[in-house]
């Protein structure tokens, strides 16, 4: 091996030209990242950096945080693009699509399992009830994520008034969800590069605490490898093939099935969203509830719920409810396909067109990503869009917890604005105290995700089981 020489803590001298990571090493470890990535994406960065900063020690803290910073600018779900993007700083572009793609396959596979189970047997009491017991969970742990973002984001009144700016257009005018972050994303940039204080700085997941692994004490060093360098050429060829690979399938459906069939419609819509969901996996929950439930009509709002429950409860990113979604459009709307052959292929094409373009916006831009370092006006923008979110958030938890909570909603119309109203003689009991419990488990007692939501389960289908709800 040839290169400057970076010595490692433990004495060991490797080039920062040549990092000496075999390939099949890098894929096992890929593949255990994946199979460990629960819980939303500060669990899923938190278990990435132990993994590769503190334990392999094969990037630095810098580095780390800085490609966070850059997938955190992008639309989709940020963690599974920090795993595409250090996979290919490790090994070039087959080491990102290995990286990003094992960060999808485990959560695909099981929720796929799930899917089929939840058509065929979603009526029986064991599966009704583990489902309602998901639902409690699941009301929790999103506002959880209202409170952890916000507590992250809003640190002054601008922040805050985005925020609530961004929950009444959703809430109560019905907004488009990429109007919102549009809006927010302008206001940002603009404060952030007018220097105004209130802009400086953007939220993240990132880790804290700890002791720092600089970029000088790790495998790759504080140089960038060859292939990291800026390559327009390279940069345009890579991009012309994903998005080849991207909207191929979706300009084919247009072609042969025409504008009006389920395969091209969901084809079209998680296209677009790909593009404009920004702020994370609870963010895309709002967009997708509200043009898949409201405008579309391919599931009801506690079928969302059940979808984000499966999400919650399987490996990979949370932005993978949109499999189910996708699932259930195809299967209610078959045509001459057998349901569950349509469904699959229906989650297959939700599932295509959802990430293919995270690999386009990597290789496109991971190259010339150091350019973003301190930019004012895009820390602004980030900084304004995640204050957004928390708006857009709050609205998610309260359309659950209306939804979940009482079984009779009416919608309320009053001059421009339009809401759910829940009605409150139909109050389901029962599910109001088991989401109460899942609560006070999160919030009171520290109890993780994955034990909130196996007991909640367990309860429901007690409940269920025993008569005591149907």
């Amino acid at each position: 091996m040839t290169g400057a020489v970076t010595e490692m803590p433990a004495g060991i001298a490797v080039p920062s030209a040549d990092h000496g990571i075999p390939f099949g090493e890098a894929v096992r470890v890929w593949a255990r990242i994946a199979s460990l990535s629960f819980g939303g994406p500060a669990g899923q960065i938190a278990v990435m950096h132990r993994i590769l900063v503190d334990e392999k020690r094969w990037i630095g803290e810098e580095r780390f945080l800085h490609a966070l910073n850059y997938c955190m600018l992008l639309p989709g779900p940020e963690a599974q693009q920090l795993a595409a993007y250090i996979g290919w700083l490790l090994h070039k572009t087959r080491g990102g699509l290995v990286a990003g793609a094992l960060f999808v396959l485990p959560g695909f596979l099981a929720i796929l399992g799930l899917s089929y189970l939840y058509v065929l047997l979603g009526h029986a009491p064991l599966i009704a009830g583990l489902f309602f017991g998901l639902k409690a969970a699941v009301l929790a742990v999103v506002i959880q994520a209202v409170v952890r973002v916000g507590s992250r984001a809003l640190k002054n009144n601008a922040m805050r008034g985005i925020a609530a700016a961004a929950f009444v257009a959703i809430f109560f005018l019905d907004a488009p969800f990429p109007l919102i972050v549009l809006t927010a994303a302008v206001i940002g940039y603009i404060g952030g590069r007018s220097g105004i204080a209130a802009f400086r700085g953007g939220g993240g997941h990132g880790p804290a605490g700890g002791n720092m692994v600089h970029d000088r004490d790790t495998a790759i060093g504080e140089g960038l490898p060859d292939h990291a360098r800026p390559n327009l050429a390279w940069s345009l060829k890579i991009s012309a093939a994903f998005l080849v690979l991207w909207l191929a399938p979706v300009v084919a459906l247009f072609a042969f099935l025409g504008p009006d069939n389920v395969f091209t419609h969901i084809a079209t819509f998680f296209s677009q969203m790909a593009v404009v969901t920004f702020g994370g996996a609870y963010a895309v929950l709002a967009y997708v509830a509200q043009e898949a439930v409201g405008t579309y009509h391919w599931l009801k709002p506690g079928e969302m719920l059940d979808g984000l429950g499966l999400a919650e409860t399987t490996p990979g990113p949370l932005i993978m409810v949109t499999q189910f979604v996708g699932f259930l459009a195809a299967f209610r709307e078959s045509g001459t396909l057998h349901p569950l052959v349509a469904a699959t292929l229906g989650a297959i094409l939700t599932t295509w067109v959802t990430f293919m373009p995270c690999f386009l916006w990597i290789f496109a831009g991971a190259p010339f990503v150091e350019r973003l370092r301190g930019n004012r006006a895009l820390s602004g923008a980030l900084g304004a869009i995640t204050a957004a979110v928390v708006g857009v958030i709050l609205n998610l938890a309260l359309w659950f917890a209306i939804h979940t909570l009482f079984r009779e909603v009416r919608q309320v119309r009053f001059a421009n604005l339009a809401f759910d109203m829940p009605v409150l003689a139909s109050l389901h009991i029962p599910a109001l105290l088991l989401a109460i419990g899942a609560a006070v488990a999160v919030f009171r007692f520290k109890v993780g995700m994955i034990p909130t939501l196996a007991a909640t389960s367990a309860i429901g289908v007690a409940l269920f089981l025993s008569g005591a709800v149907n």
